[in-house]
């Protein structure tokens, strides 16, 4: 059985045209469950993005277009987050701009990079960079500092904060996952402060990576919108019953579980191509 509510894909370039093809239940299916899961894993550890991107492409998607896709699925979820830190983001509005501006141009970088390539060699750097994403989520409990250094919330950005998070978000734009924990670990180390300040940063900082990397994409026509829109309510969802399991399921199950999935994804593309 097939509904016709899907783009199917005609590779011209970086481009993908959106046709009348009808796509399965099925899949349909199958979109929203990885995006469902996603909102999840993302509300409890992080590492969601390894789910819609890896559904996506399995499901034929080309890369490049399922990384873009992917980054539109996350994004309600990045607003939402924000929203709940908002408090915390204005006792330190000053910082948080200066972050900000420097997140878009390293965004910028990073989108127009993705774009430069083909599929072809995109394809070639997926299982390496799902290796290193992997591998910085499985880290991330380690990696941040242990004691980290008091810090005024309206504290201005350090030298070594603003560097660090332009290369950072060069990373985001580019490819994306494993780009919350990066961020929280550079953050910790070079900005200190508690947890909830860092974190509501984080947050902040990655809508503007994100919609950044959108609106290149989008410019550049290798967005799946149909797609997102399958996934983007399952995402919302997922967020909202993530804080119910929070409360009920070790984050360390969760983690193993989003590492488990890297890494199958890693080796599938390994020996796909």
């Amino acid at each position: 059985m097939a509904c016709i509510i899907r783009p199917g894909f005609l590779q011209t370039g970086l481009t993908y045209q959106q046709g009348r093809q009808p796509v399965s239940l099925i899949a349909i299916g199958i979109l929203f469950t990885a995006g469902f899961l996603s909102g999840v894993v993302n509300a409890i550890a992080g590492g969601g993005t390894f789910l819609t991107f890896g559904a996506m492409t399995m499901l034929g998607v080309p890369p490049i277009s399922a990384n873009a896709t992917s980054s539109i699925a996350q994004f309600p979820g990045y607003i939402t987050s924000t929203w709940a830190y908002m408090a915390d983001i204005k006792l330190m509005w000053r910082g948080a701009i200066a972050f900000a501006v420097i997140s878009a141009i390293g965004a910028l970088a990073g989108a127009l990079i993705l774009l430069s390539l083909d599929n072809v060699a995109f394809g070639a750097l997926v299982p390496w960079l799902l290796l290193a994403a992997t591998a910085l989520f499985a880290a991330g409990p380690w990696l941040r500092p242990k004691k980290l250094a008091e810090r005024a919330p309206d504290a201005p950005a350090s030298l070594a904060g603003r560097v660090v998070q332009f290369f950072t978000s060069i990373y985001g734009g580019f490819f994306g996952a494993g780009m919350g924990v990066m961020m929280l670990a550079t953050l910790g180390l070079t900005e200190g402060g508690d947890y909830h300040r860092l974190n509501a940063l984080k947050n902040l900082l990655s809508i503007v990576i994100a919609a950044i990397a959108i609106a290149v994409f989008a410019s550049g026509g290798v967005v799946a919108w149909t797609y997102a829109a399958i996934m983007v309510p399952g995402v919302a969802l997922g967020g909202y019953a993530g804080v119910w399991t929070a409360r009920r399921v070790p984050q360390g199950i969760v983690r193993a579980l989003v590492v488990a999935v890297g890494l199958f994804l890693a080796f599938y593309y390994f020996t796909k191509g």
